[in-house]
């Protein structure tokens, strides 16, 4: 089954969609990686309102109050006023090392898969 709203669904991705059809964000934390990311900036070019590189070209996470993080931390606390579970999903797939992480909120690790 293929959610239909992505071009490289994955198992869990389909379960997720539908356990989270009447619910807020499915992702609750993320975390970067930063001995796993490389710079590669695949995730600033699909998330930039999330994502940007610092001084070291490794990514961090944008937060609302201007500071810039790599630790793990709350999709509440992001620059992005209203979270894209999909687009979010999509810039984490697309890092060649895997080096982001997306969580539940019970602190389960949704992606990569476990």
């Amino acid at each position: 089954m293929n959610c239909g709203l992505c071009s490289n669904c994955s198992p869990i991705h389909n379960r997720l969609i539908l356990i989270n059809t009447s619910m807020g964000s499915l992702y609750k934390y993320i975390k970067i990686d930063r001995d796993l990311c490389i710079g590669a900036a695949s995730c600033v070019a699909v998330y930039p309102q999330i994502f940007a590189l610092d001084e070291e070209s490794k990514a961090v996470i944008l937060k609302k109050d201007g500071s810039q993080i790599s630790d793990h931390t709350s999709v509440d606390l992001l620059a992005c006023a209203e979270i894209d579970d999909d687009q979010l999903l999509l810039s984490a797939q697309s890092c060649p090392t895997a080096a982001i992480f997306l969580y539940g909120e019970d602190g389960t690790q949704l992606y990569p898969e476990g």
